[in-house]
Order: C-alpha cells, then sequence, then structure tokens
C-alpha cells in the first residue's frame, strides 16, 4: 500500500519527520499513529457546562441543541467549553490559514479547493486514483474544524503539523482568539446568499439528525424565523459575515472575503486567488499546463460525490444530537435552489431583514 509522507514518517515514529518545510498542509488524519492523547486537563467536561460563566448565559431551545448566547453568538452549548479553550489556548503561526464560513455556505469545497491548491507540490492533483488525500479521505478530515480540536483535547495533534497548516472553523471573527483576529495568520472566508444557505441548512440537519430529533421534526418555516430572528444558531447571520467583512477591508492582506456564488461563476479564477492568497500562488508555467483546471476537476461537486469515501457509509464527524453521514455535505452545490422552497412572501422578508441589517456596511448579497 502507497504511504503518504505522514504516514510513511508515522510508521517511523516521528509524523512530521519527512515533511519537507514549506512544502504545504498535510492531512490533519494522516498525524494520528494513535500515540498522540488528548490533554485531560484542558479537555472540556460535563461540569464545564455548569460553570459560573457558562450557567449565567442566555439560552434558547432550538429543534436540534440548546443554544447559549456566548459573546453576542448563539452557540450550541456543547460547543461552548471547547470554543473558551480554543480562545484561551490557540497560537496561531505566522504561515497558519484558517478557512471560515457559517455552515452550509462552500464550507466543504473551499476546504477541498485550499487544500488541493496550497499541497499541489506534495500532492499533485492530477495524481491517480488513492494517491492524493482528498480521493481517500473525507474533506472534515483533511482540514480539521480547531475549535472541534480544542474541545477534544487534542491540539496537540495541531502541534504536529507542519507548516503551513490549513485549519477551519464556524466561528464569527470576534469570536476568535486575540492573536488570530490581530493579524498572527491569514483567515479565508466565503458567504453566500442567506437564502440558499438557510435551504442548505434545512437538508443538511434533517439528513443529520439522531433521535430523538426526527427529520419531520425540523420545520423548514420555524429554521427559516430562526435565521431571520437572529437567533439560529452560529448566528445572527448578518453578525457573523460583517464580521468577515469588516476585518477583511481593514486588513485585506490578512484576512480574504469570498462569495460563494462568484466561485460557482468562476473557479479557476477564484482558486488562482485563493492560492495567492496563501503564499501558493500559480506560475506561469503551471498555468500553460492547466494546473487550476485540474484543481478545480478534483474537487468539483461531481467529482467529490463520486469518491466512494464520500458516501454514505459511515459518520463522518458527530457533534452533540448530530450524526452526520459523509454524503451530507454534497448535495446540489448551486445557486437559486431557494425559489424551489420559499414562497416569494419569504424571500422578500428575508432580502429585506438583511438588506436592513448590511445598510450602510458596504457589503451588500445584491
Amino acid at each position: 500500500m502507497l504511504l503518504t509522507p505522514v504516514a510513511a514518517a508515522a510508521a517511523d515514529g516521528d509524523a512530521s519527520a519527512l515533511i519537507p518545510s514549506g512544502s504545504g498542509p498535510v492531512p490533519f488524519k494522516d498525524t494520528d499513529d494513535g500515540t498522540v492523547q488528548a490533554d485531560a486537563e484542558h479537555t472540556p467536561r460535563d461540569e464545564d457546562l455548569s460553570s459560573d460563566l457558562v450557567a449565567a448565559l442566555p439560552r434558547r431551545q432550538d429543534p436540534i441543541a440548546e443554544l447559549l448566547l456566548y459573546q453576542g453568538c448563539w452557540l450550541p452549548k456543547h460547543w461552548v467549553p471547547g470554543v473558551i479553550e480554543f480562545q484561551r489556548r490557540f497560537n496561531p503561526r505566522p504561515d497558519d490559514v484558517i478557512l471560515a464560513s457559517y455552515p452550509k455556505c462552500g464550507t466543504t469545497w473551499l476546504m477541498a479547493l485550499a487544500f488541493a491548491a496550497a499541497a499541489r507540490r506534495a500532492y499533485p492533483p492530477a495524481a491517480a486514483a488513492g494517491e492524493h488525500p482528498l480521493r481517500r479521505l473525507h474533506p472534515h478530515d483533511v482540514v480539521p474544524f480547531v475549535e472541534e480540536v480544542f474541545a477534544r483535547g487534542e491540539e496537540a495533534r495541531l502541534d504536529m503539523l507542519p507548516s503551513p497548516r490549513l485549519m477551519s472553523t464556524h466561528l464569527p471573527f470576534t469570536l476568535l482568539p486575540e492573536p488570530v483576529a490581530g493579524g498572527g495568520c491569514r483567515v479565508v472566508y466565503i458567504c453566500r446568499d442567506p437564502k440558499d444557505m438557510v435551504v442548505s441548512l434545512w437538508h443538511f440537519l434533517r439528513r443529520s439528525c439522531k433521535p430523538p430529533t426526527k427529520p419531520e421534526d425540523l420545520s423548514f418555516a420555524e429554521m427559516f424565523d430562526a435565521v431571520c430572528d437572529g437567533t439560529a444558531a452560529l448566528g445572527p447571520v448578518w453578525d457573523h459575515v460583517l464580521s468577515y467583512w469588516r476585518a477583511a477591508v481593514a486588513r485585506p492582506d490578512r484576512v480574504l472575503f469570498l462569495r460563494y456564488e462568484d466561485l460557482l461563476g468562476d473557479p479557476g479564477e477564484g482558486v488562482r486567488r485563493l492560492a495567492g492568497f496563501m503564499g501558493r500562488p500559480f506560475s506561469a508555467a503551471e498555468e500553460a499546463v492547466g494546473a487550476v483546471a485540474t484543481v478545480v476537476e478534483l474537487c468539483s461537486l461531481g467529482n467529490m460525490k463520486a469518491l466512494e469515501v464520500n458516501k454514505n457509509k459511515a459518520s463522518s464527524a458527530a457533534s452533540g444530537n448530530l450524526a452526520i453521514p459523509r454524503d451530507a455535505f454534497f448535495r446540489k452545490g448551486v445557486a437559486g435552489d431557494w425559489a424551489n422552497h420559499m414562497t416569494p412572501e419569504m424571500a422578500a422578508r428575508m432580502d429585506g431583514i438583511f438588506r436592513e441589517k448590511l445598510l450602510g456596511t458596504g457589503f451588500s448579497f445584491a
């Protein structure tokens, strides 16, 4: 069996020794050689959820999870201790890249594109089947959610990753650790028309819920209302988007702001912008042989859905009341699907709310 550089090194007892410095990010799952233990001292425990800090937070119950209002953002209750650990303990490296998004705004696609572009020298996108990490691993196993790593007390695995590291988060910019928000690493954010986002999120959660929650318990109207009134998980959505928009305006060298619809319209140009921002621009020679197109093709929805690793055989992740099937991350990947689920009145209501919330900021979804 062909071993990746990290896996081969792990077999010799050093999970990072064979990675050339600056060769690009490596898959997070490949650092799991069975020797890294969770940090028991800093792994959040059940009692952390009853601490004075957590107990004092405003809360509400949605169909999937209890939400707590932490620093202006509605977080699932079980996330809060891990987010606090992330804020307190994460130390970025200057060449780290953190991919950020509100859920169902192109997260998985961005993970795949960013990894394929940044690691293309170590892992050529046109390599034979099975030889590229994205052909044997789900994108969420390649790029970790950093707050989940801290929630499990596994930050030692982050330390094992050679530079540059590639990570992701669903947190708003205002909840990122101060060293990150202060420009200590690069951040890439992707946003999406909220009408399409809420449709995609509804489908995703219906596929992902586990007993006692049933798919039919998840009302589209209820989810729509939660987004509109600002109480959806990780919301208010407009605050989430604006936190990164303002950061990108203030520090364009540190924060790249992308629109999902633009990426759909011209994925090649999006990959070029992404690679350049990450410090991995495509050379003229690479352009001449179609290197950008190979990245786009590898990460295309059709290709990713067809891969055996991304089919509904096992859960890719589990969190709270969710048991997430692998194929739930790959649905339509289109713009405008909201028209199949919303009345004109609903669409007008959501558009009006976001127009009002974004007024005067320099940003709009129009």
